[in-house]
């Protein structure tokens, strides 16, 4: 069925344009990958306020704005429960997940599995969790899919073939780096667009009450009924998203790992966090719900007739004049390439890293691994591409419900019981992640007798959420009964891998005894020293060092004085032995690392102590 477009050729020109941008400003970050360490993790080398905005913009698919406002036009701000359950995993995730990942220099998932468990545990899990990313980015295409449809006429596949083939295009030169600059536009614009749109609404109605007094009074509550609807209910909504979705985003989602990976240090990775959880998410809430809120009290004032599932693009035609309506095209558009780009370059990592370099070709060069992770991200967009006939078959909400409950909870059982419980054996872990898939597996055979004791009275509506709580407990039951029949691993094997043994961590990632006081930065000017070529180390005076709070070996982190980079030029180095400069102002730096932070000699730069 060919679907009638909307929207004018300005607003066609502009978003047209914007997807052309993006594309470009991508591929532009090609210059700064040259390695698998560029390619995945963006050289470890960005700022908290960078990264989490980037977060944001991976957070908040095109599915998202699709999603969140078809709830909210069916079930009014309650569609915002499912964006403001993230607060809870901070504890786990700034004081014991970070730290673990960060220093012990993880670069998947996976590989963090094998350290703490066994290579079958890493196997098991590397399957599994690509099957999720996959299915993820085949939910981001079959969203825009359905945008380009509404909006243009075109076929559903179209429109996710074209949006597929951009996006990988730019991961495949840009990698991490291009990610993550591109993501820190788009979260920027994806807030804006739906903000806007929504102060724009409020405008519209002749205040905020009139507004308020256009909505259905089931449609004013925070939250849903505990118990009901069956298709959105508080403890379903909890338990898919809060528990299964949200966890996994925080500790098995590779994109994620990598993004956490690509902080400057661990303290910026905690303020990134804080920012993320507390700041922006709650205004992506708004952003990508109030669509639905608009659209109903337009409904209500006889001013429009929409679907659910058409009503924030709906909503965003009626209200804003032409190009401005562009610009909110636009943003769905960044929310599907900001979550999909992310999405690509996690399965090229895991399939790198935990496939073709342990079992294919061990003992290659980087240079190899970098070109088989390109090909890997074309791949990957590909496979995504392939799951789109699949999750047509139901709503966008439906899909991706069914699939995070499905899928993630035996591999999120065995991370989490894996980093804060040291008892928990290799053996308990394979049981927890294989068995736990099999037993979700056999509730789609058996859904009202595996499903229905733990869907609250609800009924089969309410199984697509629930499976992620009875996943949840079977894997849990499966993983705590094998550890108590099983031998531990000795605790020694443990340090620096579960909660407590933090400090092993970091100093097994210094190469020495981290050195926690506190200091000030300091600005330097940059002095070449072909003598420190290959050592990855910097000269500078002992009055700096006594600045920094630094001592010889310690590692700096130098920067571009200009904030606003947010840690592009930069690069990370070690405190040498200290000689006094011109004035004590000069920072000797080798040509070689020089180059890698874009730094000119001469230049200024501000230097300051990571551990």
């Amino acid at each position: 069925m060919i679907a009638q477009a909307i929207g004018g050729r300005l607003d066609y020109a502009v978003m047209l344009g914007y997807f052309v941008a993006v594309l470009g400003f991508g591929l532009y970050f090609g210059r700064y990958t040259t390695t698998t360490k560029d390619f995945f993790f963006g050289g470890q080398r960005f700022s908290w306020w960078l990264i989490a905005f980037s977060c944001v913009a991976t957070v908040v698919g095109s599915y998202s704005f699709i999603k969140y406002s078809a709830a909210g036009f069916r079930y009014g701000i309650c569609s915002t429960q499912s964006y403001l359950n993230d607060w809870f995993w901070m504890p786990l995730l700034v004081l014991v997940w970070l730290p673990i990942v960060y220093y012990n220099k993880i670069t998947s998932v996976p590989e963090y599995l094998e350290a703490r468990f066994d290579k079958r545990t890493r196997v098991a899990a590397t399957f599994i969790i690509l099957f999720y990313i996959v299915g993820y980015i085949g939910i981001n295409l079959i969203t825009l899919g359905r945008m380009l449809h509404t909006l243009l006429g075109w076929q559903i596949m179209t429109g996710a073939i074209v949006t597929a083939v951009a996006v990988g295009l730019y991961v495949y030169i840009g990698g991490q780096t291009a990610v993550i600059m591109t993501d820190l536009v788009q979260g920027l614009i994806l807030l804006l667009a739906g903000l806007g749109l929504f102060v724009g609404a409020v405008y519209h109605f002749g205040g905020f009450g009139d507004f308020w007094a256009l909505l259905p009074r089931e449609h004013k509550y925070a939250f849903s009924d505990f118990d009901g609807p069956a298709q959105f209910s508080f403890i379903g909504i909890y338990v898919q998203d809060g528990l299964a979705n949200t966890g996994a985003l925080m500790l098995m989602h590779q994109g994620f790992i990598m993004r956490f990976l690509s902080l400057k240090s661990v303290r910026d990775s905690r303020r990134m966090v804080v920012c993320w959880i507390l700041l922006l998410a709650p205004l992506a809430a708004i952003a990508t719900s109030c669509g639905g809120w608009i659209a109903k009290a337009l409904v209500n004032n006889g001013e429009l007739a929409t679907e659910p599932g058409d009503s924030f693009v709906k909503a965003a035609d009626f209200l804003c004049a032409p190009g401005v309506f562009g610009f909110v095209l636009a943003a769905l558009t960044a929310a599907l390439m900001s979550t999909a780009d992310s999405l690509i370059n996690a399965v090229s990592a895991i399939f790198v890293n935990d496939i073709w370099k342990p079992y294919v070709r061990p003992e290659s060069t980087d240079k190899h691994y970098l070109r088989v992770a390109r090909i890997a991200s074309l791949c990957a967009a590909g496979l995504g591409l392939s799951l789109v006939p699949i999750f047509m078959k139901d709503t966008i909400y439906g899909a991706h419900s069914m699939f995070t409950a499905a899928v993630t909870p035996p591999v999120l059982t065995a991370i989490f019981l894996g980093i804060t419980w040291k008892r928990y054996t290799p053996a308990a872990a394979f049981v927890t992640i294989v068995g736990g898939a099999v037993l979700i597996g056999l509730s789609f055979v058996w859904p009202d007798a595996l499903v229905g004791p733990f869907d609250f009275g609800m009924g089969p509506g309410s199984y697509k959420f629930m499976r992620a709580l009875f996943g949840l407990v079977a894997a849990g039951v499966l993983g705590v009964s094998v550890t108590w029949l099983t031998k531990p691993r000795p605790e020694e094997e443990l340090k620096g891998l579960v909660a407590g043994t933090q400090m092993d961590a970091m100093r097994r990632f210094k190469g020495g005894r981290p050195n926690r006081k506190p200091g000030a930065k300091v600005r330097l000017r940059t002095k070449f020293d072909a003598n420190l070529s290959g050592k990855n180390v910097v000269v500078v005076s002992q009055s700096v060092l006594d600045q920094m709070a630094a001592e010889r070996g310690d590692l700096l982190y130098a920067s571009h004085i200009r904030w606003w980079y947010g840690g592009l030029r930069s690069v990370h180095v070690k405190a040498g032995l200290p000689c006094e400069g011109e004035g004590g102002e000069l920072m000797r730096i080798s040509p070689e690392d020089a180059h890698m932070a874009h730094f000119m000699d001469g230049q200024q730069v501000v230097v300051e102590k990571i551990i």
